[in-house]
């Protein structure tokens, strides 16, 4: 298993809309694909590079997959292993996204930013958040920037992981941003919502926080 290399920017390359580069090592050529993202940050060719790889293995294909750091490797893998997203879709993700922007997108349930990802729908933007959020938010958010609000909003109420994604993914489906979503969550935490409510109980108690908001 190849993990990470390092060696000579040989070359760049684009096809389509996929972005790579040759790397030079030991007398060895490795083609390997880059976010569009990091494929734009990348020093001039001759110049020494070390990425951690992924490597993809297929029955018509060995494909490698390089990242400027680790976390970037290790997130790339967790998005792999949903069910309908691919290589592609999940350097799509990462072009799109910075990894800590991402990751906060999907522990949120924020869709509309994940849909902004190339090739990304709502469908696939809601099982990322339904199947990585908890994982995520384990893994991930722990190196995230201390002072975040966002972050210190998501920690602010503790539901049952499918309760909470049940009440994040009504409130984005009508429209709702995810901070709105997690101001909406606190309030009503603080007006005596027991976190052991089931999932319909925190949606009425949001939309009521929310329509005052309105008003």
């Amino acid at each position: 298993m190849i993990g990470w290399l390092q060696g000579e920017l040989a070359e760049p390359w684009q096809q389509d809309k996929r972005w790579g580069l040759l790397l030079r090592v030991a007398g060895v050529g490795y083609e390997v694909q880059l976010s569009q993202r990091d494929w734009q940050q990348l020093p001039a060719p001759g110049s020494s590079l070390a990425l951690y790889i992924h490597l993809a293995i297929r029955d018509d294909a060995w494909t490698l997959y390089g990242f400027q750091r680790r976390p970037e490797r290790d997130l790339f893998r967790e998005l792999v292993a949903v069910s309908g997203v691919g290589p592609q879709m999940a350097l799509g993700l990462l072009g799109s996204l910075e990894s800590e922007e991402l990751v906060r997108a999907i522990v949120q349930a924020d869709l509309r930013r994940l849909c902004q990802a190339p090739g990304v729908g709502k469908r696939t933007a809601e099982r990322l958040a339904v199947e990585l959020r908890s994982r995520l938010q384990q893994r991930f958010l722990g190196q995230l920037e201390s002072g975040d609000q966002q972050g210190q909003a998501l920690a602010a109420v503790e539901l049952a992981d499918g309760e909470r994604d049940a009440v994040q993914l009504t409130l984005s489906a009508l429209g709702y941003e995810a901070l709105e979503i997690q101001r909406a969550l606190r309030a009503a935490a603080s007006q005596g919502l027991a976190a052991s409510e089931p999932a319909d109980s925190w949606i009425r108690a949001c939309l009521q926080w929310l329509s005052r908001e309105l008003d």
